[in-house]
């Protein structure tokens, strides 16, 4: 049986989803894979909700948005970029294939860039084949990983981030002080990291209570860093110790916000 994907895409209203309307009424063929959502701006994408739709066995996920300088809301189009790039980040860990997300720009009157893109994305995750998290029994340590990306991608210090770039970056702080552009690129990088290794603990202290040292084999972790994430978690309220054996401590998921 040939493999026909299954794509979500995510349009904003005033651009991206009227270049495909342009290409239906100009009767522009482009394969019926993708399952069109229409938003008000591609800015109002939640990463969470775009792992979600990759979690629950979507092969495909295609953001559209308007072009720089076009966008209905200003400053939409940029903020939609800097999570697609903390998503692309998030995903890059789990080891899903990066190439299952997609992010583009389209005006209203590119019915045919529309569907350019459309035909090369499909064509793009047929090469990849179906979403290991597809079907009845999906791959169960990529679903783990793919939870802890969503986590993470919940979390305050992520989408502050996300949510300050551009201040930091181009305007400052309250002291006027900037930071440049690599240096809040490195600040991402870290914070992605960690806050993805402690949804990764999160989860495994869930299912059973674990120690550091089994934490840091579990995830390839020095002690002393799997440590350090334990000792912030508990800090967030986020774990606790369950019971100690010998003299070795046991940690517990809390029930509780971050």
């Amino acid at each position: 049986m040939t493999f026909e994907p299954r794509i979500v895409g995510f349009l904003c209203n005033w651009c991206s989803y009227a270049g495909a309307d342009l290409a239906g009424v100009s009767r522009i063929q482009y394969p019926t894979n993708i399952r069109i959502i229409r938003l008000m701006c591609s800015g109002r994408v939640d990463p969470v909700i775009v792992l979600d739709t990759l979690i629950n066995g979507a092969d495909g996920v295609l953001v559209m948005g308007c072009h720089f300088g076009d966008c209905h809301y200003t400053v939409g189009n940029f903020y939609a970029e800097r999570k697609f790039r903390m998503l692309k980040k998030l995903i890059a860990l789990t080891d899903l294939e990066g190439g299952r997300l997609r992010l583009e720009w389209v005006s209203a009157s590119e019915g045919s860039r529309f569907a350019d893109i459309v035909r090369e994305f499909t064509n793009q995750i047929k090469t990849l084949g179906p979403s290991p998290l597809a079907g009845e029994n999906p791959k169960r340590d990529l679903l783990q990983n793919m939870q802890a990306a969503q986590m993470a991608a919940a979390s305050f210090r992520l989408r502050v981030l996300v949510g300050r770039e551009k201040g930091l970056v181009d305007e400052g702080n309250v002291y006027g002080e900037k930071l440049s552009q690599e240096e809040f690129d490195r600040v991402m990088d870290d914070a992605v990291t960690a806050e993805y290794l402690r949804s990764k603990i999160y989860l495994m202290v869930r299912k059973e209570p674990l120690s550091v040292k089994e934490l840091s084999k579990r995830l390839g972790l020095d002690s002393q860093k799997a440590l350090r994430h334990i000792v912030a978690m508990k800090r967030h309220g986020m774990v606790a110790v369950g019971r100690v054996e010998g003299t070795t401590p046991l940690y517990i998921a809390l029930e509780m916000g971050r």
